[in-house]
C-alpha cells in the first residue's frame, strides 16, 4: 500500500511538469489543447515539485508530509479546476492522494495516540532529579540470584534509574491464525512513580495502525487504532491494571535490574538459579518467577496473573512468559537485547510477539 502511494505521489508529481513545458515552450505537449500563460507554468511546476517533497517526506515517514501534501493536492486542483478539459482526470488521483494525507493529518492531531504519548513522557521527563550510585550494600538483602543478576548487568557503581526509553523493532502475532506482523515500538518507563508509557507501530493488510499502553498511577489502558481514526481495541479495567503490573515488573527486571532493590517487592529464594517474586503497585499485586543461568543472565520470566484480550471486552488468564537471550552492553549495561512473549493456552503455546531492542537510555531529562 505504502509502495501504491509512492509512486502515484511521484507519478502525478511528474505529469504536472507537462503543464510547465507547455508554457515555456520546451517541448511539444499535445495533452493540453487550451493555452498556459507563464505565470500559470510556474504554478504547474510548484505543484510538481510539492508533490516529489511529499513523496520524500511519506516514504521517510515525516511529520510534516500531510501538510505538503495537502498543499501538493490544493495546488494541483486548483489547476486542474482552471483547464478542466485537459486535466480533469487528475481529480482521481488527487482524491486517493487524499487518503494518507488525511491519515497522516489524523495521526498529528492533539488526541493522536503519539502526541497524547508524548504529553505523558514529558510529565515523568519533568520529575526527573539526579540519582545516586547503586552499590553492593543497596543489594545486599536480594537473593543471591538477583544479586548476582545485578552484578552482572554492570549496574553497581552506575546512577539508579529514575527511568529508561527503550526504543525495539520485532513482530506481533494479532492471533495463533494469523501471520507475523512487522512493529516498531518506543518505551518510556519511569521509578519514582510507576509509570509504563508504550507506543507502537504496525501495519496490517496494507494499512497502519498504532497501539497506545498507559499505566500512570493504579490505572492502566491498552488502545489501539487503524489509520489513526478508527478505534478497535480499548482495553481497561480491573484485569487490564493486574496485567500491566505483570508487564509492568517484567520490564523492570530485564531493563532496569537496579530497580530490583524497591521495597514493593517481596522475595523467595526457590534454588540456586530460580527465586519467586511479589511485586505490588498502586493496591495491584502480582507474582512472577525468575529464572537465570549460571553466568548470572536472566533467561525467563514466568507469571500467572496476566490476562490476554483480543478486544479488551474478553479476557482470559493464561501462564505468561517472556524467554530472554543475546546479552549486549547497551550504555555500559549488559542487556538481554532479544525476547519473546508466549501465552501458555491449553491448546499450545502460542509465541506473540518477537522483540529485538535497538538502543536503551537511562535517566532522560528530554
Amino acid at each position: 500500500m505504502k509502495i501504491f502511494f509512492l509512486v502515484l505521489f511521484i507519478v502525478h508529481g511528474l505529469i504536472h511538469l507537462l503543464g510547465f513545458t507547455k508554457a515555456f515552450n520546451l517541448a511539444q505537449v499535445n495533452q493540453f489543447t487550451e493555452n498556459i500563460s507563464k505565470p500559470a507554468g510556474l504554478l504547474w511546476l510548484l505543484a510538481a515539485i510539492l508533490f516529489i517533497v511529499a513523496s520524500i517526506l511519506y516514504y521517510y515517514e515525516e511529520e510534516a508530509f500531510w501538510i505538503i501534501g495537502a498543499a501538493a493536492v490544493i495546488v494541483s486542483q486548483v489547476l486542474i479546476i482552471s483547464y478542466w478539459n485537459d486535466a480533469k482526470y487528475g481529480t482521481i488521483a488527487n482524491v486517493i492522494l487524499l487518503v494518507p494525507i488525511i491519515i497522516a493529518f489524523a495521526g498529528n492531531l492533539p488526541g493522536s495516540y503519539k502526541n497524547l504519548f508524548q504529553s505523558e513522557v514529558e510529565k515523568g521527563l519533568k520529575r526527573y532529579s539526579p540519582q545516586k550510585i547503586l552499590t553492593e550494600n543497596d543489594i545486599k538483602h536480594l537473593p543471591l540470584p538477583v544479586q548476582n543478576y545485578i552484578i552482572y548487568t554492570g549496574a553497581i557503581g552506575k546512577e539508579k534509574i529514575h527511568n529508561f526509553r527503550l526504543e525495539f523493532s520485532g513482530q506481533i502475532k494479532p492471533n495463533p491464525e494469523s501471520d507475523y506482523l512487522n512493529m516498531h515500538a518506543i518505551q518510556y518507563s519511569f521509578y519514582d512513580e510507576p509509570t509504563r508509557l508504550f507506543y507502537l507501530k504496525s501495519k496490517k493488510f496494507g494499512l497502519p495502525f498504532d497501539a497506545l499502553h498507559l499505566y500512570v498511577g493504579s490505572n492502566a489502558t491498552m488502545q489501539v487504532k487503524v489509520a489513526s481514526l478508527f478505534q478497535v481495541v480499548d482495553a481497561r479495567g480491573a484485569e487490564m491494571n493486574k496485567s500491566e503490573t505483570v508487564t509492568m515488573f517484567n520490564d523492570m527486571c530485564i531493563f532496569a535490574p537496579s530497580a530490583l532493590i524497591d521495597k514493593n517487592i517481596e522475595w523467595e529464594t526457590i534454588d540456586s538459579l530460580t527465586v519467586k517474586a511479589k511485586f505490588t503497585n498502586q493496591g495491584n499485586t502480582i507474582t512472577a518467577l525468575l529464572f537465570f543461568n549460571e553466568t548470572g543472565e536472566l533467561i525467563n520470566f514466568s507469571s500467572k496473573d496476566r490476562y490476554e484480550s483480543a478486544d479488551g471486552k474478553a479476557y482470559k488468564n493464561y501462564e505468561w512468559e517472556t524467554p530472554l537471550k543475546n546479552y549486549k552492553d547497551f550504555n555500559g549495561r549488559k542487556l538481554a537485547s532479544y525476547g519473546e512473549a508466549i501465552w501458555h493456552k491449553p491448546e499450545g503455546n502460542f509465541y506473540y510477539a518477537k522483540f529485538n531492542v535497538i538502543s536503551v537510555k537511562y535517566n532522560c531529562t528530554e
